[in-house]
């Protein structure tokens, strides 16, 4: 007795699946083509179809509907900027100087100035009747963008350490709430970290903005040399907020604080 001949139609073959992956990748190409030249709110499914010589219909095979194509559009914008990050972060040498998170934030502002359209996608207003997922396909991105920059402004402490930092009194709602974060970005950390951290991040955050929406174009080529200024002040005053291990604890590592400290460094 022989097998049964494979029905032509048993599921789609390698060729298909190759030509899939191709057709979407023009799409998002050409959907992000768009956005550099109108903005995220400009984006049309039937403009990106007759760009790539196909119908709306046609191109709903791909992309059901406009919010999963955003959805994939931000979702590879924060992996995209992330995997920028981690390059740096990878490159940058192990010893501080100049420290490893200087080298990650500077990464993070030449993504946003050399992608300003997808910059604002992912950052600026949101966009109008469009609802994220709630798989997680749109948070995976910030949550491994966050993971890498606490790792390196703060990886060198111990839990003890961060348990005990400088920040003001947190009500016992905010600490409710930063305790019950997901594990994935600050989740799981001590509270007072956690909001030293998002403080942090609000600062390096807020200059990107700033630089890439044009709203220190006065400070004009020198903008470069002002972010990394503010990056070192804003290292230093999160690292002199975290107290030094004791003396006692030999297996803790060495905090930056209590280097800087030892070197007479502020």
């Amino acid at each position: 007795m022989t097998d049964a001949p494979t029905p032509p139609d048993a599921g789609p073959t390698p060729l298909r699946l190759r030509r899939r992956a191709a057709a979407t990748r023009e799409i998002l190409d050409a959907a992000q083509e768009q956005i550099a030249l109108h903005g995220p709110a400009g984006l049309s499914l039937r403009s990106i179809a007759r760009s790539l010589g196909m119908t709306v219909q046609a191109l709903y095979h791909y992309f059901p509907s406009r919010d999963e194509l955003i959805t994939a559009l931000i979702a590879e914008a924060y992996h995209d900027l992330a995997d920028a990050v981690q390059s740096a972060l990878e490159s940058a040498p192990r010893q501080d100087d100049p420290p490893r998170f200087i080298a990650g934030a500077e990464a993070f502002r030449r993504w946003g100035i050399d992608n300003p359209a997808r910059f604002q996608l992912i950052y600026g207003t949101p966009l109008l009747h469009y609802e994220a997922p709630a798989d997680g396909r749109t948070t995976a991105g910030p949550r491994r963008l966050a993971a890498l920059l606490f790792e390196t402004l703060f990886g060198t402490f111990t839990r003890e350490q961060l348990a005990r930092v400088d920040v003001p009194p947190l009500s016992p709602a905010l600490r409710e709430h930063l305790a019950q974060l997901p594990p994935e970005a600050v989740g799981g950390l001590p509270p007072q970290a956690a909001a030293l951290f998002v403080s942090a991040w609000g600062h390096l955050h807020g200059l990107v903005v700033l630089e890439v929406f044009g709203h220190t174009a006065f400070i004009g080529p020198l903008q470069a040399e002002i972010f990394r200024g503010a990056m070192h002040t804003l290292l230093a005053d999160a690292h002199r907020r975290v107290p030094a291990r004791p003396a006692s604890d030999p297996n803790a590592p060495v905090s930056h604080a209590s280097s800087r400290r030892h070197h007479g460094a502020v």
